[in-house]
């Protein structure tokens, strides 16, 4: 695997150049069908190439492994509820829910129900990520930090990935925040914080037909806006082997390219279809005397599955969780015992209240999870090698047919002007309160019609003028859906669009940037209707009603905008309309539910997001609407008078999600930024909460159907997940103004490397295919073997130039002072080892354990070296010397040094002909004899050396066995 191929190529269709693809794509056994290519352009984005799929499937998940190491194994975890066991206390909730909801299982049932060569392809990028784990680890600093190994990749961990990713997408807390506020407010008012709400991900994307281009072909563009995490939720790739040749945005620990891709025929982009597709059922269960769980249903009570399950917490006790599920799914919240926390609930008789309109604040609240994975055992990942393959949009069309989750709109176009508009995904058929509401498990209406699927609206049109947009709102989505996100977005995107008719992929910059906030309309209104404003107050609305309601990011009009929404968020919260979610009643205090939850109940941000609808058509009066804001105008305007506004980018910075945050803030990883909520630059804080904001544009492209080299896309961070690289964050100056660059599809223009996004950009095509590997994990090894308890020592040989900083860093610490080599220059120490790798009788290898440079083992025979004078050598004695590298974890580790010392042995005496091994550490060096000595060497005399007096030590073969 990972052989290095022909180069050379001139054109971007792999294979170009080789008549028949046989000089790129070699039909030479199975040694070329598991070898790829990997380049890489000036940002570091790989470009793989392979002669088959499941060749390329492999090179993702390496390539992957090495670029994202450490986030793969944080996806891993969170997938298996093990977080908390590195994290500590702050992960237990999601490592509760995931368990309870059983996502692990449900990715096994799905792989299991793959087709064959799906299967096949899916196991090749796990593979892949296994066998680039180790190497990709050793590069990433967070192992490190909390002491941890990455694990292994399983076949259906993919899967699992996927589902964690997307199992709150469709934001089904959103029903238990309408229960508190039917049970609070009334049934009325179930639905007035309507609105696009904090559990929800928000995205952007718009298709142009020729009508409306300057090349007269389609272009594609849009940005996914989603909570933004470190290192990147989209992993920027092209994916090229004779079948296809594929450029777009992958999600890192998943195969091929779900959401975003070009195949040089076709292009396409999703948006969250705001779709209702997973249901709450309160269930009844009660304990049976054996200790088991029985539920209510609707022919009675039954034996419910259950289990139960510990979470190890570093820094604290494990937990245990009850694991229970239903006819209808998992049970999430509560059981049949406790009746807090949400981790169980009922009471012995299981009784948790009536039919929907029960009361869902009650103890005991017991509520299970059905959504479509889980009932049919599909996830949906026999489309994606299909969409790698599609040339047309009605290929992609078929394909997406067997869309599951999670529910998209998808907007396509291809180079024959054929263009596509959707919806895609799974979503049953069940009686509308089921979208609405938690409804009670023993009535058999509130059941899903067994192999029904509702029908998904679409249209092959680019719509009116040539121009179709989707950006969450109550368009082509809404039967499927209750709760979409205003229409601002899609509005001004269409205002822009429509206003020429040469737009080009440069020019898309102005509709991803734009900050046209439509959603302070209501507000202003207000304020500008205010009864008996103080002069300062006069001032402020004068002000912002001058204002051009951009939310740019030298604004200090758009400052003070958002300081008057948070006190209006905050004096509406204390209003006693609204009295029974706010204060003490605030239904993110219950303890009914699990605190993960708890973003979907809060009611200060419920008011922010739907702050617009409040305003308009809420349950407060009119003039109560108009006191609230003059008395927000006069406090806001009392504290810009004491306090002037700062611009809005130096309030409106990036907070991104990090499973294990930097110990000091990077400021260039948080920059300030335009836009907010509502604006196409969706830039989202929390309004009345806070105005730095975790979701934002999660990537942005622009796909051009004329000229695919004309493409563009940037993300926030870059293509390398391993800090203090080239490439970790070179491109969020560039995505924090909007800024876009090019994809590259000419092979020519790209950099053969040994495939690390930071390696040197200048190598050649020849030189790559002469080069040895720079990282020495991928060298080829001179000996391998697995010491127990310990891990997997291997000894590659020394390359002196790219191992010169590591060598000098090891050689020059303090704890190296017997080395000799402490004021030696990094030159100097590269010199010294291109010498000894000269000599055929002295040699210098890395000893690596796990893939993670442990010591620097040298080798030479004492005959042909100074120490040979210094005493009588015999025939089959061979010379070491041993250091041990400052490794972080080395002390932490037993036998560290013994362990290693017996990899090293064992090298020595596989050759019958070496009889004896010499040492000859500093006489000073009293740890180094000592440790010698209990390896059962025998102490010799000492010598003296030009540069030092040793001490001789012998080890001989008969004394290693016995001690083996």
């Amino acid at each position: 695997m990972g052989e290095t191929m022909t180069t050379g190529v001139d054109s971007e269709r792999p294979g170009a150049g080789a008549p028949g693809g046989s000089e790129a794509f070699p039909d030479d056994g199975e040694a070329s069908r598991d070898a790829f290519e990997v380049f890489r352009d000036d940002w570091g984005i790989p470009h793989l190439r392979a002669a088959g799929t499941l060749a390329l499937a492999r090179a993702q998940g390496y390539v992957t492994a090495l670029d994202r190491a450490w986030q793969l194994e944080t996806e891993r975890r969170r997938l298996l509820g093990t977080s908390a066991s590195r994290l500590g206390a702050e992960a237990v909730d999601w490592d509760r829910f995931v368990r309870r909801a059983r996502l692990a299982d449900t990715a096994r049932r799905c792989f299991g129900r793959l087709a064959p060569e799906t299967a096949a392809w899916v196991g090749a990028y796990v593979d892949g990520v296994n066998d680039g784990l180790v190497e990709g680890a050793s590069r990433a600093p967070e192992f490190a930090a909390v002491g941890l190994a990455p694990g292994r990749w399983e076949p259906w961990t993919p899967l699992g990935v996927w589902l964690s990713t997307h199992i709150l997408f469709a934001g089904f807390p959103t029903k238990i925040w309408r229960e508190e506020v039917a049970h609070r407010l009334g049934e009325d008012r179930m639905t007035l914080f309507a609105t696009d709400g904090p559990g929800t991900a928000g995205s952007n994307g718009w298709l142009l037909s020729g009508a409306r281009t300057a090349s007269g072909a389609p272009l594609l563009a849009g940005d996914p806006h989603r909570f933004i995490e470190a290192p990147g939720v989209y992993q920027q790739i092209r994916l090229a082997c004779p079948e296809f040749d594929v450029v777009g945005l992958a999600v890192p620990g998943v195969p091929g390219i779900a959401h975003f891709g070009h195949t040089g025929g076709v292009a396409w982009a999703i948006t969250n279809a705001m779709a209702d597709y997973q249901d709450l059922y309160r269930e009844q269960l009660r304990r049976t005397p054996d200790g088991g769980v029985e539920a209510l249903g609707p022919d009675g009570w039954y034996r419910a599955h259950a289990h139960t399950e510990t979470i190890e917490v570093a820094g604290a006790a494990p937990e245990t969780v009850e694991v229970i599920e239903t006819d209808r799914g998992p049970v999430i919240i509560g059981g049949p015992d406790s009746d807090s926390d949400g981790d169980s609930g009922g009471g012995p008789d299981g009784d948790s209240g009536g039919g929907p309109g029960g009361d869902a604040s009650a103890a005991g609240l017991s509520v299970s999870l059905r959504h479509p994975p889980r009932v049919t055992g599909e996830l949906g990942f026999d489309v994606l090698p299909a969409l790698l393959r599609a040339r047309t949009v009605d290929d992609l069309d078929t394909a997406l047919d067997r869309w599951v989750e999670p529910v998209n709109v998808v907007l396509a176009a291809d180079t024959a002007g054929g263009t596509l508009h959707r919806v895609a995904g799974h979503v049953p058929v069940r009686p509308d309160l089921n979208r609405l509401r938690v409804v009670p498990a023993e009535d058999p209406a509130y059941a899903w019609r067994e192999g029904e699927a509702a029908p998904l609206p679409r249209t092959g049109a680019a719509g009116s003028g040539g121009i179709a947009v989707m950006a969450n709102e109550r368009g082509l989505a809404a039967p499927l859906g209750v709760e979409f996100a205003p229409p601002h977005r899609a509005r001004r995107i269409r205002e822009l669009l429509g206003a020429r008719t040469d737009w080009s992929p440069a020019a898309m910059a102005a509709v991803h940037t734009d900050t046209r906030l439509a959603s302070s309309r209501p507000l202003l209104s207000l304020l500008a209707r205010a009864p008996g404003l103080g002069p300062a107050a006069r001032r402020l609305r004068d002000r912002l009603l001058r204002w051009d309601r951009h939310m740019d990011a030298d604004s200090t009009d758009a400052t003070l905008y958002a300081r008057l929404r948070t006190d209006v968020v905050h004096r509406l919260a204390g209003h006693p309309a609204l009295k029974g979610v706010t204060g003490a009643d605030d239904p993110w205090r219950s303890a009914a539910y699990p605190a993960l939850f708890r973003p979907w109940l809060a009611a200060v941000p419920r008011i922010g997001y739907a702050l617009e609808s409040l305003l308009t058509v809420g349950p407060l009066p009119y003039e109560d609407r108009l006191a609230v804001v003059a008395a927000s105008a006069e406090a806001v305007a009392a504290a810009a008078g004491e306090t002037p506004p700062d611009p809005w980018g130096e309030l409106h910075r990036l907070s991104p999600w990090q499973a294990l945050p930097d110990p000091v803030p990077d400021a260039e990883a948080r920059p300030g930024l335009a836009g907010d909520h509502d604006c196409v630059l969706s830039t989202s804080g929390v309004p009345g909460v806070t105005d730095l904001f975790a979701r934002g544009p999660a990537a942005r492209y622009v796909w051009d159907l004329a000229r695919r080299e004309d493409s563009r896309w940037v993300v926030p961070f870059g293509a390398s997940g391993v800090p203090g690289t080239a490439h970790h964050r070179d491109q969020t100056p560039l995505w924090a103004r909007g800024a876009l660059v090019p994809v590259v599809t000419d092979w020519d223009l790209l950099h053969p490397t040994n495939r690390h996004p930071e390696e040197n950009p200048a190598m050649t095509a020849s030189e790559a295919a002469t080069a040895g590997p720079a990282v020495p994990a991928l060298r080829a090894a001179v000996h391998e073997q697995k010491v127990e308890g310990f891990g997997t020592v291997r000894l590659v040989p020394v390359d002196p130039s790219a191992d010169a900083d590591l060598l000098h860093g090891w050689v020059t610490e303090e704890r190296a002072r017997f080395w000799g080599m402490g004021d030696r220059t990094r030159e100097q120490v590269r010199e010294i080892y291109e010498f000894v790798g000269s000599l055929p009788t002295h040699h210098a290898y890395l000893a690596l354990r796990d893939g993670v440079p442990a010591a620097l083992f040298q080798t030479y025979e004492p005959d042909a070296d100074p120490v040979g004078e210094c005493y009588d050598v015999r025939p089959g004695d061979f010379g070491i010397h041993l250091l041990i590298a400052p490794a972080e974890g080395a002390g932490a580790v037993k036998g560290y040094t013994d362990a290693l010392l017996t990899a090293f042995i064992g090298f020595v005496f596989r050759d019958p002909a070496r009889l004896r091994v010499v040492v000859e550490p500093d006489a000073r060096n009293g740890k180094a004899l000592a440790r010698m000595a209990r390896a059962g060497f025998e102490l010799g005399p000492e010598i003296v050396k030009p540069e030092k007096t040793a001490r001789l030590a012998f080890l001989t073969r008969e004394a290693a066995l016995r001690l083996a």
